[in-house]
């Protein structure tokens, strides 16, 4: 695993787990620019070369598919990294679409952090790939999702329609907003 010699900027609402992850990376010699919304992050950004960054999902309410977007506006070469608390398929085809590189469940490790940092680029991966023999498809990779699952990821996905917004959500799953916001703060169905 490379070290990591330039700050990492960190972006979450969640100021206790913000100061935490701050910790647990500057005990493995990291510096950190840490950030509680997308105002502070983008001071952060627009005053320094980023070359690293953690972002929230869900900056509160507003989507940090968002500041993605922005940062890598000013800093194309940025390995950013979307951590979430509700994990889905459809937000994390969206990040990746955004430009992330990966896409990681709360709570994360450190060391699965800056694995992911230090890991191969895409480009390298895929030409890596491309010369390797094909994997064996795994059957359990294919399983069929259940109703809930169904429901959690058609949930997401017009969530990332409507950029994030919860009563643009609500309205157009003809749904409550309440009955939403519970929905979304309920742990990921698995399959």
């Amino acid at each position: 695993m490379e070290p990591i010699h330039s700050p990492i900027l960190v972006v979450d609402d969640d100021s206790t787990f913000l100061r935490i992850l701050g910790n647990a990376l500057g005990q493995q010699q990291i510096e950190t620019l840490l950030a509680n919304n997308p105002e502070e992050a983008a001071q952060i950004y627009q005053q320094n070369k980023i070359e690293y960054a953690i972002l929230d999902l869900n900056l509160d309410g507003l989507s940090g598919l968002q500041v993605l977007q922005d940062l890598l506006q000013h800093h194309p070469d940025c390995r950013a990294l979307i951590l979430t608390g509700y994990a889905s398929i459809t937000t994390a085809v969206e990040a990746m679409r955004f430009g992330a590189i990966d896409y990681l469940c709360k709570p994360a490790s450190v060391q699965e952090i800056l694995q992911k940092f230090t890991s191969l680029s895409a480009p390298e991966k895929a030409t890596q790939t491309s010369r390797s023999e094909p994997e064996s498809v795994n059957d359990e990779a294919f399983q069929t999702m259940s109703v809930k699952r169904m429901e959690w990821e058609h949930i997401q996905k017009t969530l990332a329609e409507n950029d994030g917004n919860i009563s643009a959500t609500a309205k157009a799953l003809n749904m409550h907003r309440r009955t939403l916001q519970r929905k979304l703060q309920k742990r990921p169905v698995q399959n």
